[in-house]
């Protein structure tokens, strides 16, 4: 075998699990089916690869030894953490010689990769599946565990096709330290999610894109972004357009929508599950329709020479507020693509942020929309932060004082000298513009700001903790409209139109108020994606 491998077949590991045959291999080494001597049950070993390295070089082989032993262990105590009937389960850990084998069920079936060989899916079966894959994602996020490497090869399918996630080898605990050397790459270059490919690293979307990618891949029958070579692939997931589906039917609209560079803009796992669920049973997937778009990703390290000549931004190329977001026609030159990877790949995926959305569904929000954290970074300091919380004494809605939110307050700005609108919009229609995570702080808040002003008059924000209809944890931005504000959803909505803001991700209408219910109130004027509920 190659790349040191040690285990050959008829070998009894730990003086219990008999080596039978190999069932396949990958970047971490071989996975083989083995019996259970002591309990007379067939197992699954893993078998870790250990690093090549040179003779001459036998520090450099202790070392490389050293960090795959602690990634596979971090494997298993990944997989420790997680009960869930779609994760493979881990039996036992037999830590001999220079690295450590891990020993799990035997799930009897192929991989989805073989399975792919014979054929793709029909949509329905690959919804099924991606709904069980997604299923098990979730309870990993709740645990604080990425999986980073989601593709066809690593769900495996059971007899009765029931999928299984496995190799949770490149992990990355919450908290933990990064387990990589120099230069390394770890995960599937053409599932990887292009803010990974950037450094930002700690935002669970990014394993809904390679989920995304991976069911491309069921039922369109090819890897859309995959290249003749590493960095090529690299460049495409940064940059090239991924071919819209052409066989997938009713799983098409979900795809579209998961597989958006800006991970602001794809669903949540929830909402991708409710899609999901609809194409599985045979149903349209409820239109997606983004309704707080954030700022746009920004790089977590500076280049390490000058860009090339041409337009930059540090949006990047998807700004969820710039209108030629998604114009044709609009990447950046293929030569700044590869330079981003090389840093990229020199730096071994430096963390980042996250972002988040919501989704009307005409339901009350629940829990679990709420907990969804904002973009961690850059952490500011609560010395910095701005007081933006309500005081106690003052009720949810009610107008707040000088001291917490000037920027509520009318301003000189009012169109054509108008009435101006009432400094809370607190049970109002307005026209939402933006939003931007207040952990951001408030440069990212006045940036925001300064950029809307130049796209709509009479733009203000509100910190959305004042209002239950609201997503905690941003600053909103808006046009309270007409004096005494819009009549309903459609009137915000035509609104935008009338300013050229006519994307769902650029402007909607919203209905403001203490009420928690009231969060599916959403108007947008791009009726393709659908125009959630204009009227309350």
């Amino acid at each position: 075998m190659t790349g040191g491998a040690r285990g050959r077949r008829g070998q009894v590991i730990d003086g219990r699990f008999e080596l039978l045959e190999q069932l396949g291999a990958g970047g971490m080494g071989t996975v083989w089916r083995a019996r259970d001597v002591a309990l007379h049950r067939e197992v699954a070993l893993k078998e870790v690869r250990p690093p090549a390295a040179g003779p001459d070089d036998p520090e450099a082989a202790s070392e490389g030894s050293q960090a795959l032993r602690e990634r596979v262990l971090r494997e298993a105590r990944a997989l420790a953490r997680l009960s869930h009937p779609h994760v493979v389960t881990i039996h036992h850990i037999v830590d001999e010689g220079p690295c450590p084998w891990l020993v799990t069920e035997l799930v009897r079936g192929p991989s989805l990769e073989q399975r792919l060989e014979r054929g793709p899916l029909q949509p329905r079966a690959a919804a099924r599946l991606g709904r069980e894959v997604l299923s098990a994602l979730r309870t990993a996020h709740t645990a604080g565990i990425q999986h980073r490497d989601v593709k066809p090869a690593n769900v495996l399918l059971r007899e009765d096709g029931s999928a299984v996630l496995t190799d949770f080898g490149i992990a990355a605990l919450q908290g933990a330290a990064a387990v990589t050397a120099t230069g390394e790459f770890l995960g599937s270059p053409e599932f990887v999610a292009p803010e990974r490919v950037r450094g930002i690293d700690d935002d669970p979307a990014s394993d809904l894109w390679s989920l995304g990618l991976t069911l491309y891949v069921c039922t369109e029958g090819h890897s859309p972004l995959r290249r003749a070579t590493t960095l090529a692939t690299l460049a495409a997931v940064l940059d090239d357009p991924v071919p819209p589906p052409v066989r997938s039917e009713d799983l098409g609209p979900v795809l579209e929508a998961v597989l958006v560079r800006n991970p602001a803009d794809r669903p949540d796992a929830a909402a991708l599950e409710r899609m999901l669920d609809d194409v599985a049973e045979g149903r349209a997937a409820t239109p997606y329709l983004p309704t707080e778009t954030s700022m746009p990703v920004r790089p977590p390290f500076a280049p390490p020479s000058p860009p090339p000549p041409g337009p930059t931004s540090v949006s990047g190329p998807h700004s969820s507020e710039s209108p030629e977001r998604d114009a044709p026609g609009k990447r950046r030159s293929r030569a700044a693509a590869l330079a981003v990877v090389g840093v990229v790949v020199a730096a071994a995926l430096a963390t980042g942020g996250a972002f988040l959305l919501t989704r009307p569904d005409g339901k009350s929000s629940g829990a679990e929309e709420g907990k969804r954290s904002a973009r961690p970074e850059p952490a500011v300091s609560d010395a910095k932060k701005p007081s933006t919380t309500p005081s106690p004494s003052r009720k949810k809605g009610s107008e707040p004082d000088e001291s917490e939110e000037p920027t509520d307050r009318p301003t000189a700005s009012s169109r054509s000298g108008s009435p101006t609108a009432p400094a809370s919009p607190a049970n109002t229609w307005v026209a939402q513009l933006g939003s931007v995570a207040k952990a951001d702080g408030t440069g990212a808040r006045e940036t925001m700001r300064a950029t809307l002003s130049r796209k709509a008059d009479d733009v203000r924000y509100v910190d959305s903790d004042r209002y239950a209809s609201l997503r905690p944890g941003y600053w909103m931005f808006y046009s309270p409209g007409p004096s005494g504000g819009f009549p309903d959803g459609r009137a915000a909505a035509a609104w935008c139109g009338e300013r050229g803001l006519s994307s769902s991700k650029q402007c909607v209408g919203r209905y403001v108020s203490d009420d928690a219910a009231d969060r599916g109130y959403i108007c947008a004027p791009d009726r393709s994606r659908g125009t959630g509920r204009c009227e309350r």
